[in-house]
């Protein structure tokens, strides 16, 4: 199949390496171009715009970072929409609110294209692998027609409604997790005055039934940052992170329910990104907060 990706980031290029390896033929874009480089070392070819790319292949991905990307990629000049896209399918994986993917839903339906969104659960390891967790908002046939190239994608992938639908339940599975480093922060802080060396605070910590499945692999890299030790590149950074707690909020108060705890994790971590750690891994929070003693 020819697959398009717009937007080669950290999990659009580990998507793209997956795509690549199972048989497709890739071709990728990137705002910065730079960023498709590696892709086409491993054979994939590199577009001029989000235009020519969709005007070329038979599926379009995008793997975007807010909804000015979205808007930008899609409607700008030379963008997709400004392709043939007739009987082409889209997939948006982005983490936006659920109203960007309607209206991107109904734009590329004016233009005969089938359309499903279906952000994803999982960082680049589980990308690399296919082994994301995949969140589909779309009609039941558009849906049928994405399914066999979800699955080379994702472990599992769940329909979750229309388009509009994945959205939502992307923001709640992202919730708790996002919650979680800054309480993990704070239980930090109070273990602080045991003088705990940072392995076995944080080995106590994972062995506990509040502790997430993201410890088993983060673990390690939270101990080795409490002990000084540099940090590692990212697999998602705070700065995005910070922009799915705003949008989480937003969409609660669409729902006109309340979020307090989600409201206070996000001044936290908007805390954080005021102290420089915006392109930081979100596992830098906890650490941060324990060694502020816990002061926004």
């Amino acid at each position: 199949m020819k697959i398009g990706i717009c937007g080669t980031g950290r999990m659009g290029a580990a998507m793209a390496q997956r795509l690549l390896e199972v048989g497709h033929e890739v071709t990728v874009w990137n705002r910065d171009a730079a960023k498709t480089e590696p892709l086409t070392a491993l054979g994939a070819v590199a577009a001029g715009s989000p235009g020519v790319l969709a005007g070329g292949v038979d599926c379009i991905i995008s793997v975007l970072l807010n909804a000015d990307a979205i808007d930008a990629v899609y409607r700008g000049a030379g963008g997709v929409l400004s392709a043939d896209i007739t009987g082409k399918l889209v997939i948006d994986m982005s983490t936006v609110l659920p109203e960007i993917e309607e209206a991107l839903g109904r734009d590329v339906a004016a233009r005969g294209g089938r359309f499903v969104e279906c952000p994803v659960g999982g960082t680049v390891g589980p990308a690399r692998e296919g082994k994301l967790l995949g969140l589909a908002g779309a009609a039941d046939a558009d849906f049928a027609l994405a399914r066999p190239l979800l699955d080379q994608l994702c472990r599992r992938v769940e329909h979750v409604g229309p388009v509009g639908a994945g959205a939502k339940m992307k923001l709640a599975v992202n919730l708790p997790l996002m919650v979680y480093w800054q309480a993990l922060g704070e239980a930090l802080s109070l273990c602080k005055p045991l003088g705990l060396l940072p392995e076995r605070v944080i080995d106590i910590l994972s062995d506990t039934s509040g502790t997430p499945t993201a410890m088993k692999l983060r673990g390690p890299s939270i101990a080795a940052l409490l002990a000084g030790a540099p940090a590692g590149q990212p697999a998602f950074d705070l700065g995005a992170a910070t922009k799915d707690l705003v949008a989480m909020t937003a969409l609660a108060e669409q729902l006109r329910v309340a979020v307090p705890v989600t409201q206070a994790a996000t001044a936290c971590y908007q805390a954080a990104m005021n102290a420089g750690l915006a392109a930081a891994d979100p596992v830098n929070l906890p650490v941060f907060w324990s060694e502020r003693g816990g002061r926004i």
